[in-house]
Formats: structure tokens, sequence, C-alpha cells
């Protein structure tokens, strides 16, 4: 049973959606630029006092707090969120020279970890990392075994120089990471994780879910919105940079994601009632259509998804979404794109700094009503 959004295509000039495709697919038209003092440093207290951006048609939008949300939702709509829980993935030890390094844990490679180090010209395979406050008697190593041409990061095997288990040592020496442009935060580790985060494997935050709070969740339930869950652990993939001047030469890196037979049905009954589904946050729309496109329908899965979303994108699963501002060039601003279109979303990112609006992982939120999405006509090349 196939399942997509129930909205017309939105109907263009054809030259004039030819020219809007070159424009979608060419890096440089993803550009923007965004005031420093605009980057949050620190997170909104109480997290739903946030900002919240309401996109409700293909002509409006309003400016609320993430606590009004329930306001602009119906009964029997569904929130789909993502319960990745963030590991302590950044790691401070030292050559056995005494030279400093710093490993950043990408995903698990049993037996091995995929890490990216500094400096990594440096440690080439046969390396070894010493982790603990004596460099001459480490608690904790780790071997360089390969590097990962992909990535330009390393596969590394960790021994406990210890009676404590590798796992433990690494959550004990590790640190939770917070992105390179949050440079000067007092955050407790806690508030950049989500209130439901329960599976440990991210290396960053599902960020558009930092706003929700037991409040928001009671209104909702009060309201007959019902909830439901998936897993993508947050990797390389989310914010790998888009290098290439084509967009569409960009290749995602997989990322790992659970997809359970609950969500599923959960969709499908509120598919078959005529309800909405809304993602809470761009890795959750990845898992839904990246599963959906893959599979070729919507089922319970566990395994890669890398799915790269921009303008042309035929959406499957997803009806409306709630997501963060995102940095420019970034495949998570295309992905926004491919659900309103570039040039509406590039006039709002300019709406929301003239408004002074907080960016980026600590920042405020956005939400895509169904009657703003735009469908472009064509599909991905």
């Amino acid at each position: 049973m196939p399942l997509s959004n129930s909205r017309p295509p939105h109907s263009t000039n054809s030259s004039t959606a030819q020219h809007q495709a070159n424009n979608d697919y060419s890096l440089t038209a993803y550009q923007y630029d965004l005031p420093t003092q605009l980057i949050a440093q620190e997170p909104a207290i109480p997290r739903d006092h946030s900002r919240l951006m309401v996109v409700s048609s293909r002509t409006e939008h309003q400016h609320v707090h993430f606590k009004d949300l329930p306001r602009f939702l119906c009964p029997g709509d569904l929130l789909i969120i993502n319960n990745t829980r963030v590991i302590p993935a950044r790691m401070y030890g030292y050559k056995p020279s005494g030279a400093k390094v710093e490993v950043l844990l990408l995903e698990p490679r049993p037996p091995q970890w995929l890490a990216l180090v500094k400096p990594g010209r440096r440690l080439k395979p046969g390396s070894c990392i010493h982790f603990g406050s004596d460099i001459d008697h480490p608690v904790l190593k780790a071997h360089v075994e390969a590097c990962d041409l992909n990535t330009n990061g390393r596969l590394l095997s960790f021994e406990s120089m210890t009676d404590t288990p590798v796992d433990q040592l690494m959550e004990s020496l590790g640190e939770v990471p917070l992105p390179p442009y949050i440079t000067d935060s007092q955050a407790d580790p806690n508030q950049y994780q989500t209130i439901y985060a329960q599976h440990p494997g991210a290396v960053a935050a599902p960020t558009a879910g930092l706003h929700f709070t037991p409040e928001v969740f009671q209104a909702l339930e009060e309201k007959g919105i019902q909830r439901a869950e998936v897993t993508l652990h947050v990797g390389l993939g989310t914010f790998r940079p888009v290098e290439s001047k084509e967009i569409t030469q960009h290749q995602m890196h997989a990322e790992w994601v659970d997809l359970p037979q609950t969500t599923v049905d959960l969709i499908r009954e509120t598919k078959d009632r005529g309800n909405r589904v809304f993602a809470v946050g761009t890795t959750t729309v990845r898992t839904l259509e990246g599963v959906a496109t893959q599979e070729g329908q919507l089922k319970a899965y566990q395994g890669p998804v890398n799915l790269f979303i921009y303008p042309g994108y035929q959406w499957k699963v997803v009806d409306g979404l709630i997501t963060n501002f995102h940095l420019p060039g970034s495949s998570l601003l295309m992905l926004v794109s491919g659900l309103i279109g570039r040039q509406r979303l590039m006039e709002l990112y300019q709406e929301a700094i003239k408004q002074t609006y907080r960016f980026y992982s600590f920042g405020d939120a956005m939400v895509i009503l169904p009657d703003a999405y735009q469908h472009i006509q064509g599909t991905q090349p």
C-alpha cells in the first residue's frame, strides 16, 4: 500500500520552473550571510521558550514560541521523533611522544570505530593513541588500524589497560561533542540531549527535538496528537559539507536507522484517516523517506540509509516538518528546500535574520505546515 501526500502538484510556468530548477542544483544558491551574533551559543531556558516560525501557507508565516506548537496541529496528527542519544564521542589523548590528539568517534564498525582524528596526517596505520591522565601509564589505548578514504577518518581498535571494560572507559574519558560553531557555551551536556533520548549512538543531537518539554507533550496529547519513534544515529551524513558545485554530485554518507513496525503501523493508520504525519527534524525525514525510497515502500527496517533530498524529490511519507535553521550550503538546507522550495526557504531565512532568530543547534525552530508544501515539477536528476 503506497503512502503519498494528498496535496496537488504546484503548477508553474515551464520556463520559470526550468530556470528555478537550474538554480536549485547549484551550491551557490544555498548560501546566505548570517551575522555571527545570531549563532546561538546557549539553549533557551525553558526549552519551549525558543521562538517558532510557523510557515502556514505558500505565502504566509507568523512568529510565535515553541510552546505554542499544539495550536497549529490537528487532532489525529502524528509526530515522529528520533530517540537517539548523543554519546561522549569526543576524546582527548596523546601520542606516545606526548603530542596531543583529538578523536571524534563517528560510528561503530565492530570490532572497531570509525573516527576523525587530529592531527590526522601524523596518525597513520600502526600508530597508537594513549588515554588517561598518566601518559606513560594509560588506562586506554587506541590502535590506528586503517585509513577510511570516504571520510578521511581512521579505523580505531580500543584496548583497556585495566580491569575496566573498554565501553566504560570510553564513556568516562569522553565528552559530549558540541558543534564547532558553538565556541562559548556554558550549556550542560544534558541540554544537548532531547528529553526523550534513549538509544546511545549519535555524535550530534537531533536538534529539532531539543525544544520539546513535558508540558508541550502533555498539551499535544490533550489535543489528540499522537507520537511515534524512530532511531537514526546522527553521524557524518548529517554534517558532512556539500562540496560539489552541482549538488546532484554530492554523495551522502550512510547512517544507521531503526524504523520499528509499531511506527509503520501508526503512520499507515494516520494516513488512512486522512490525518498528517509530521517529522521532528531532518534526521526523522531521512529515516522515513530513506526507508520508503530504498525499500520501495514504508516497512520495518534496521540498517543504513543515505538518501539525499533536494528540490525535485517526490515525497512519500512526510506531510509536515519541525526543524531548526541550518548552515549555508548544507544538505539539511537542501532537504528543507525540497519540501517548500529553495526560493521560498531562502526568503524565510532572510526574514528570520531580520527578526533576530537564533540559528543552528541551540537556536530557534520552524514548523512547515502541509498547506505550505510546494511541489516542484519533475524529479531529481
